[in-house]
């Protein structure tokens, strides 16, 4: 017969359960160290190690003097940079994952060549890839690189490399262009991203650059209810 885990684990259960079923949402409060050491007649040291680890893991944090809330675990892109996800998702000590859907050379249409810059008909490449974060779809990725800066990007194992190292191995990125809209999305785009049509998503078409060379065009769609998008500018004071 199994042993039971630790005090300090059965309230950590106890806490992430609420939080994962929604019973505590984003920047709910907590109960206090006391109480929780009440509840579970335990020593409120005992309590206070349960809240520490699910700080330090990401799922609650403190504020002096108020107390102890929900974190908001959404995942967060950068508006103003291009960065990696997989390094996004890691940093968050999440495990990132990936599944590739297409990986194709096709003629650029109306739309795509405009995008890209090129001629109606060019031959361009296609990537279609849903980015995981702890298994869960944050991202569906639809993006189109021209050949003639990055002859070799079909050539790349993803599952090792998101095409964002790709291209800025192969191309220093040097301006960008985000746009950025709500949308509902189609039944397809839904399944990759394990969400309802009924369900706003963000999405951002990203253009970037090398020097005069215009690179790639992507769109990039989130899941509203799992991702946030932050923009932080610096200005001198005069």
């Amino acid at each position: 017969m199994g042993s039971s885990p630790p005090l300090y684990l059965q309230i950590q259960q106890h806490l992430l359960e609420k939080i994962q079923n929604g019973d505590w949402p984003a920047h709910h409060q907590i109960p206090p160290e006391e109480q929780l050491a009440r509840d579970f007649g335990v020593s409120r040291m005992t309590a206070n190690k349960a809240i520490r680890d699910l700080v330090q893991q990401g799922y609650l944090t403190r504020q002096p003097g108020l107390g102890t809330f929900v974190t908001d675990r959404k995942a967060e892109s950068s508006l103003v940079e291009v960065h990696n996800i997989a390094e996004e998702v890691r940093s968050r000590g999440h495990d990132y994952g990936n599944d590739v859907l297409r990986r194709e050379a096709i003629a650029a249409d109306d739309e795509v060549a405009l995008r890209l810059g090129v001629r109606l008909g060019t031959q361009v490449f296609h990537t279609l890839i849903v980015h995981r974060e702890n298994g869960v779809p944050i991202q569906l990725e639809d993006r189109y690189v021209n050949p003639r800066w990055v002859p070799a990007y079909l050539d790349t194992d993803f599952s090792r490399h998101t095409p964002n190292e790709v291209l800025v191995a192969a191309c220093p990125i040097t301006d960008i262009e985000h746009v950025v809209e709500a949308v509902l999305v189609d039944a397809a785009t839904a399944r990759h991203l394990d969400t309802e049509v009924t369900r706003p998503c963000l999405s951002m078409i990203r253009r970037t650059w090398s020097g005069e060379n215009l690179i790639s065009y992507a769109r990039l769609i989130h899941p509203g209810e799992r991702y946030k998008l932050r923009s932080s500018v610096h200005r001198q004071s005069s």
